[in-house]
């Protein structure tokens, strides 16, 4: 058989070593995020060696030197020899990008992707067969319950918040911007969490109001833990499928309808629909699919999440026009950024 595959598919088997080993590449960069260990090096005045790292993280030294050197490997951390001592130091990308105090951390993503995300992802082949998400298996809640299981508890709920404020580090402003909205003056942003992305809205959008709008628990918080001092959107408390929905031109829906099944999601497009003003718009910001299905992977690898996790699915464009459009909303528009989220934007 083998006389029969083309130089690429011989080549092949090595690329599937790298898939099978992409989780422990992933638990590397997760496991020094949860040890410290860029926080270390990045305030460090100078390089450390691995029982320098090993004595301020509480660690072994063995184990210790090993996770440095996978870091290095992976080009995370630099290494320079001096009298035979290996001493490491952080790069721009591990500053800036994994120390809890980078300019554009991700820091609180990877411990909610190691924490909470990689145990539901060990019950992948179970949800596969089950079509549902493994929220009880994993955390032994009923798989109707998604928030229950993302804010069962105060820490996982500010693990799941810090994992929003970290989401839109990198594509926040590509998706406000992706349309002009400066016809919008008054702009709630549903779910809006912590606030990462009003405040991208507020910035792209000075003389607009912005308001997010979520569960009064997490306002709670995010005005606690996560407004800043020259923040000047606001926060607004309620229940988007059962409360009053507050009045405005343009309705912010950034990761949304992706948790949750068609009929809510006609749900509350529907309700937002009975409050917009006439000329008033939706916003949809979701990781959307190609219409095949067949990619791009990330949308794929974020919808196979879905249904580990919550009820909902990642969806091509035009499903997401299509129930816009059943809700009453007109003059679709799609954008494609580029990045990993796309946009839509309706008016009435």
């Amino acid at each position: 058989m083998a006389e029969h595959l083309s130089q690429s598919e011989l080549d092949y088997p090595f690329k599937l070593l790298e898939y099978f080993n992409g989780f422990r590449v992933s638990k590397v960069i997760f496991s020094a995020c949860e040890l410290g260990v860029f926080d270390l090096l990045t305030t460090s005045p100078c390089a450390l060696s691995a029982q320098q790292v090993a004595q301020s993280l509480h660690a072994s030294v063995d184990g210790t030197e090993r996770l440095l050197d996978a870091l290095v490997g992976i080009k995370i951390l630099h290494v320079e020899l001096q009298d035979g001592t290996a001493l490491y130091s952080s790069t721009d990308v591990a500053s800036v990008y994994l120390a809890k105090s980078g300019a554009k951390s991700l820091h609180d993503m990877a411990l909610y992707q190691s924490q909470t995300i990689y145990p539901l992802w060990n019950n992948l082949a179970d949800a596969v067969r089950e079509g549902k998400n493994q929220n009880r298996k994993t955390f032994g809640i009923p798989p109707e319950e998604v928030f229950q299981a993302i804010y069962r508890s105060e820490e996982e709920m500010l693990k799941f918040m810090g994992l929003m404020d970290s989401s839109w580090v990198l594509d926040g402003h590509d998706v406000v911007t992706a349309f002009c909205l400066d016809g919008f003056r008054n702009i709630v942003d549903f779910g809006g969490c912590t606030g990462a992305l009003a405040r991208e809205l507020a910035k792209a959008y000075p003389s607009s109001s912005v308001t997010v709008f979520d569960m009064p628990a997490v306002v709670e918080t995010a005005t606690q833990r996560f407004l800043r001092e020259n923040d000047t959107f606001t926060f607004q408390s309620g229940d988007f499928f059962h409360g009053e929905l507050p009045a405005a031109d343009l309705y912010v829906l950034a990761r949304i309808l992706h948790d949750w099944s068609e009929d809510k999601c006609l749900t509350l497009l529907k309700r937002i629909y009975d409050i917009c003003k006439p000329g008033g718009g939706v916003l949809l910001v979701e990781a959307m699919l190609l219409e095949s299905r067949r990619g791009p992977i990330q949308a794929q690898l974020f919808s196979l999440n879905m249904l580990v996790q919550a009820e909902g699915r990642e969806r091509p464009p035009s499903e997401y026009t299509g129930m816009l459009r059943r809700s009453g909303f007109r003059d679709v528009q799609l954008c494609r950024t580029g990045k990993s989220y796309d946009a839509i934007l309706a008016r009435r």
